[in-house]
């Protein structure tokens, strides 16, 4: 196969996520050692999973391109009125989002949302911006941080994969920093455009470069475990489920 550099056109993307649907972060981690990459800096952190799991349909199973985005500790005081209450609160609150928050300024099909958060015990992400990024066509969202309102999010069904939950809302604690730049998410170095795959083992990053090297084995890979797995289930009396047929055949 011929590898591919970005950008991408929207028919490319979408040829890379069904060359990717249905396989297993395992299948792509085994790709990635067949394609030569056997030093593991491809794989996020164990601390980093999905905040529910879905065994009935895989729902919490999520693949798509990295959208990136970074937030840093402020240094900036609260400069709060004396005469504090509801609506003079609410209107700092909403200052500081509109000047010193943000998120990506574009979201295509497939995207990933990727926010690079260092020790940062905010609730970045909630039930509102990550409704509305998948409400735009993203697929899932990825942090080293931790969302807030996870209730709302699990009932909504977006994949969130996350290190932490966190409470506290963005004003008085961090501020945006950049878009669309490399970051460092679980010690594994995403770049905007870089494929990601994340499921109940945890997350891999596919470099968009070998993106279609690594598709091939990890298919492959996943084909063998599936016919092993299909005599097993015979030899323990068990019913094939769909975890046993290749994507074309669940049509």
């Amino acid at each position: 196969m011929t590898d591919r550099e970005p950008p991408l056109s929207a028919a490319e993307r979408e040829e890379i996520i069904d060359l990717y649907e249905g396989l297993r972060v395992t299948d792509v981690v085994d790709g990635l050692d067949y394609s030569g990459f056997w030093n593991d800096l491809h794989s996020v952190s164990k601390e980093i999973g999905p905040l529910y799991r879905d065994v009935d349909s895989f729902s919490h199973r999520v693949s798509g391109f990295a959208n990136t985005h970074r937030f840093l500790p402020t240094n900036k005081p609260r400069d709060m009125p004396n005469d504090l209450d509801f609506e003079t609160a609410t209107e700092w609150r909403n200052d500081w989002y509109g000047d010193l928050s943000g998120g990506p300024s574009e979201v295509r099909e497939h995207d990933v949302i990727v926010v690079e958060a260092h020790e940062l015990d905010v609730g970045i992400i909630g039930s509102a911006n990550a409704l509305a990024w998948t409400a735009d066509g993203a697929n899932g969202v990825l942090t080293n941080g931790g969302p807030r309102d996870t209730d709302e999010l699990i009932k909504q069904g977006i994949p969130v994969y996350s290190k932490d939950i966190n409470k506290p809302i963005i004003p008085g604690r961090c501020e945006f920093d950049a878009e669309q730049i490399p970051v460092n998410v679980g010690g594994c170095l995403i770049r905007p455009g870089d494929f990601i795959v994340a499921d109940g083992d945890g997350v891999v990053v596919v470099p968009i470069e070998h993106v279609d090297d690594v598709a091939d084995a990890a298919r492959r890979e996943q084909q063998a475990d599936q016919e092993m797995r299909a005599e097993l289930y015979e030899k323990a009396g068990l019913e094939h489920d769909f975890t046993l047929e290749q994507p074309s055949s669940r049509e």
